[in-house]
């Protein structure tokens, strides 16, 4: 029997064993958010980092709400002030099975808005890389910024502050970076990242260039990060998703299984000004 999957329906994770996993994978994606300059700390009923250098919203959350309704009430309240301290435009958090369950209700008597439904997935089925991607180094951060401003529509400023936290990354143990080179042209086709923490390993991002989409080439730097983290010893690999469409698709095609719902919760810090 899968210790993971609820004996009683194989398609779900049992609650208790879904917030369990949850807390293991937060923990790493906290851990990750960090490298290098990146606060770790407690508001409320709420885990928090928040990293200057990385301006992605991964590394700029709040998570795991557990307490009484006042309680967790009262930290999205402290979280709109950390937010606004720091500089940044949106406070964000994600609610996963360690969130209570009325935190929809609680968010929006708060002025907060869901902003995205997420998938935490699970790699089932390992897959063999074709050796095509390689180690990223220095000289492809450039690159690696530009698909990823593009994708997520950064400023100048928040590009050069995420160039210098991926020199970081690159310099970071626990850190995966592999590129896949675009034939006949001097550019990189595609770009994955991958992150291990006390055996958890993380799919963090996987881009590829629009013009390489549909060759494998982003199957191929998954299957390359898996086989990374395993081989640095992670127990299992987790990866996040929008949900449905062709993201989830895409995931579940490299291996992956969903495990339970993700939900992003944002306060404009403008509006409270």
């Amino acid at each position: 029997m899968d210790p993971l999957h609820d004996p009683d329906d194989e398609a779900l994770l049992d609650p208790r064993q879904a917030r369990d996993l949850a807390g293991l994978i937060e923990t790493a994606r906290l851990a990750s958010a960090t490298v290098r300059y990146g606060l770790r700390t407690r508001v409320g009923a709420a885990t928090l980092v928040l990293n200057q250098d990385n301006p992605l919203p991964i590394a700029n959350h709040a998570c795991a709400l557990w307490g009484t309704l006042a309680e967790v009430a009262g930290t999205l309240l402290a979280l709109e002030q950390v937010f606004a301290e720091a500089g940044r435009a949106e406070a964000v958090v994600y609610a996963s099975p360690t969130t209570v369950a009325e935190i929809e209700g609680i968010a929006d008597d708060a002025g907060w808005r869901a902003v995205e439904e997420l998938v935490a997935l699970l790699h089932r089925v390992r897959q063999d890389a074709k050796g095509l991607a390689r180690p990223a180094e220095d000289h492809d951060l450039p690159a690696i910024v530009d698909l990823i401003a593009d994708d997520a529509g950064l400023s100048a400023s928040g590009e050069r502050r995420l160039l210098r936290n991926l020199g970081h990354r690159i310099d970071d143990p626990r850190c995966v970076l592999r590129v896949v080179d675009d034939p006949g042209a001097d550019r990189i086709a595609g770009f994955a990242q991958g992150f291990i923490e006390r055996g958890i390993g993380l799919v963090e991002q996987v881009i590829v260039r629009p013009g390489r989409r549909r060759r494998g080439v982003g199957r191929e730097l998954v299957a390359e990060v898996v086989d990374e983290l395993h081989e640095r010893d992670a127990l299992l690999v987790a990866a996040h998703c929008e949900e449905g469409g062709t993201a989830e698709r895409f995931a579940e095609a490299c291996g992956f299984e969903v495990v339970y719902a993700v939900t992003a919760y944002a306060r404009r810090i403008d509006d409270l000004l």
